[in-house]
């Protein structure tokens, strides 16, 4: 597996990356844009192929575009939507200019709209958005925790967007957090193996492309998303080494987008890598 961190760019390509390759990341994710704004940065082309020589030398090419916050493909306000729209399509830009190969995206939330008028909505957007996507970007569709009236929480419907559009870009992120979040309780290798069998019928392994690897510390099913340290929550040392005992995840990402300083981060990474090779050598 690939794994590795959220970086924050705003210190620089250069600092960003050099971080990522002192924890052992062989993968990263980045925001292209300021993630709680609706205004898309512009393409800095000189920027961005310098971040790719960067990586290509830090021997991290998988990266991996997360949108920003204010996302929400299912609202009814025509300028959400349409802020969203044009939120998406810079990043999808952003990430083919790059060389990025995936743009990970929540969907948002239904509010008191219909369901099915939202999940509509949600459709439009995608397939507006995948209408000119450049070759070697997916879009990944994340998982949420189930708070409210956010979509995307459960894998039936992760599973109907990607039945109902049928893009051969377009893929699945499974975060671990949000999964416990919403009630699959992924803390043993039993509970893994059912998550993963259900993601296989409701979806396809082929289509889950990007996992993001966050412990939690709320109660199963509780809705909340609250990301904790990799092993130190709910989830567990077992929870993780099951998913990476799994040979069918082996050519897969995971982004590790646990809280706190640099400091934590190469814990986490330590831990995970660690995780992963007694997995493998065990498995």
């Amino acid at each position: 597996m690939r794994i590795g961190l959220h970086v924050h760019v705003a210190v620089g390509y250069a600092k960003a990356v050099e971080h990522a390759k002192a924890t052992g990341a062989t993968a990263i994710q980045v925001f292209s844009t300021n993630p709680r704004s609706y205004r898309p940065s512009a393409v800095d082309g000189a920027a961005l192929d310098a971040f790719a020589d960067m990586r290509r030398d830090a021997g991290i090419e998988t990266c991996a575009i997360h949108t920003p916050y204010l996302i929400n493909l299912a609202s009814p306000d025509p300028k959400i939507a349409q802020g969203s729209l044009r939120l998406l399509r810079g990043d999808l830009a952003v990430a083919a200019r790059g060389g990025m190969q995936f743009v990970n995206t929540h969907l948002g939330s239904y509010g008191t709209r219909d369901r099915g008028e939202g999940f509509a909505a949600i459709c439009g957007a995608l397939e507006a958005a995948l209408a000119d996507i450049e070759p070697g970007v997916f879009l990944v569709l994340e998982n949420s925790a189930g708070a409210g009236n956010l979509a995307g929480g459960r894998l039936e419907e992760l599973g109907e967007f990607v039945r109902t559009l049928g893009h051969p870009q377009l893929g699945i992120c499974l975060d671990t957090a949000h999964a416990w979040a919403a009630g699959y309780a992924i803390d043993s290798k039993e509970g893994v193996d059912r998550f993963l069998d259900e993601a296989e019928r409701l979806i396809g392994l082929d289509r889950i492309l990007m996992f993001h690897f966050n412990d939690t510390e709320v109660a199963l099913g509780a809705s909340r998303d609250r990301h904790w340290h990799i092993g130190e929550g709910k989830i567990g040392f077992e929870g993780f080494r099951a998913l990476l005992a799994r040979p069918d995840l082996r050519g897969k990402t995971a982004i590790l987008e646990t809280p706190g300083d640099d400091a934590d981060d190469l814990r986490n990474m330590q831990t995970i890598l660690a995780i992963e090779r007694g997995a493998v050598a065990t498995g």
